[in-house]
């Protein structure tokens, strides 16, 4: 099997901290590439200095890292997750920085490159706002023929929105960029938390995790733990579990067949203080002047999961030594 070679585009963050390591213990089958970073769960240099961290405890401490967008296209920016994921985005136990430090590239402009270099090769997986995406659109318009594949967790379509009632953080933080990129014919799946919150890590699952020998599952139990508590009041499960919101979106990447899918045009709402970000399908089977031309292309949605097999594939990543 011909690995699957990965950009990775993500603002770690606990669940983006899962979902790399999950992908870093995918060696036959994955290979990524470059990892860049955006602002969303924090700003983008520290959250490029955790990508390094986290790549280095996956043992793929060579592979590039860049610093991407601090603010949204239209530059007004949300607060970050803080709140969920701790200051340094990882539980307050980000630890000592990595050996590597962060290329002299930005990370929308090392993208664009990238991908006229290696024309229908590689695949994209975005795993915060999609300000780099749509930088490197801009830097590059025939990006959505160049790229094998782009794979968003993003949205929210059928369930609330987890930093409004009708908005999903990713979609929110940059909602101008969202829709450049769902609109502009890329190859694109979107995971929504409609699936996300399917995929319930409990303690039971976490405490497997944290009894295992290895330095993923040893960091990872660190890197979680306010993650986890955030998600037991959050989520009102009564236990100290999380939501596998990023990792979902790594397995899929892998194995989409443990999805069932959607095919809808989407489109991503502008303003409104609770709306912006609202991630919208138009099921009435015709169009008024108001709404966006007919042509936009269409995007596969997840709509199902099997849930336990992704929590088997997750785990068995973080306990593989």
């Amino acid at each position: 099997m011909t690995p699957i070679r990965v950009i990775v585009d993500a603002d770690p963050g606990v669940d983006d901290a899962v979902a790399l390591l999950y992908l870093a213990a995918q060696r036959e089958r994955a290979e990524i590439v470059s990892v860049g970073s955006v602002h969303g769960n924090l700003a983008a240099r520290p959250a490029a200095e955790n990508a390094l961290r986290i790549l280095e405890v996956g043992g793929l401490g060579a592979v590039p890292v860049a610093v991407g967008a601090e603010l949204p296209l239209d530059r007004s920016a949300l607060p970050a997750g803080g709140f969920v994921h701790g200051d340094d985005g990882l539980s307050g136990a980000a630890g000592p920085a990595a050996t590597a430090r962060p290329v002299d590239e930005h990370a929308a402009v090392r993208l664009a490159r990238l991908c006229r270099e290696n024309p229908g090769e590689l695949s994209i997986l975005a795993l915060g706002p999609l300000t780099n995406l749509a930088l490197a659109l801009h830097l590059e318009p025939a990006l959505p023929r160049l790229v094998r594949s782009v794979m968003w967790m993003g949205g929210a379509f059928h369930r609330p929105g987890n930093i409004t009632a009708h908005s999903e953080a990713n979609a929110a933080h940059d909602a101008q960029a969202a829709d450049q990129v769902l609109s502009a014919g890329f190859p694109l799946t979107i995971v929504p938390v409609d699936v996300t919150l399917q995929v319930w890590a409990g303690a039971p699952w976490w405490e497997a995790v944290a009894a295992g020998p290895g330095a993923r599952a040893r960091a990872m139990t660190a890197w979680a733990r306010r993650y986890r508590e955030a998600y037991a009041v959050y989520e009102g499960k009564g236990e100290l579990g999380t939501v596998m919101h990023d990792p979902l979106a790594a397995v899929l990447l892998l194995e989409p067949d443990l999805a069932e899918y959607e095919e809808h045009p989407v489109v991503v709402e502008q303003t409104g203080s609770r709306t912006r970000g609202a991630t919208l399908i138009d099921r009435r089977g015709y169009t008024t002047e108001v709404d966006p031309g007919p042509n936009r292309r269409a995007v596969r949605i997840a709509t199902a999961v099997d849930a336990p097999a992704v929590l088997d594939r997750i785990q068995a990543a973080l306990l593989a030594e």
